[in-house]
C-alpha cells in the first residue's frame, strides 16, 4: 500500500493506469446494475472520467 501511494504522489504510471482502470469498470458495473437510478445516472460519467484519466495517465514516466 505504501508504494501505491507513494507512486500516485510522484506521479507514477502504475497506480494511476490501476486507478483509471477501477473507475472504468466501477463505471460499466454502475451501468448495468438495474436498482439505483443515481449510480445509472452517473455511470457514464464515472466510466468517461476513468478512460480520459487512462489516456492522460498513459503518458507518465514508468
Amino acid at each position: 500500500m505504501r508504494d501505491f501511494l507513494s507512486g500516485i504522489v510522484r506521479l507514477r504510471r502504475g497506480p494511476w493506469e490501476m486507478l483509471a482502470t477501477v473507475l472504468i469498470a466501477l463505471g460499466v458495473v454502475m451501468l448495468m446494475q438495474p436498482l439505483f437510478l443515481w449510480a445509472y445516472t452517473w455511470s457514464f460519467l464515472v466510466t468517461l472520467t476513468g478512460t480520459v484519466m487512462f489516456l492522460v495517465v498513459s503518458h507518465f514516466p514508468e
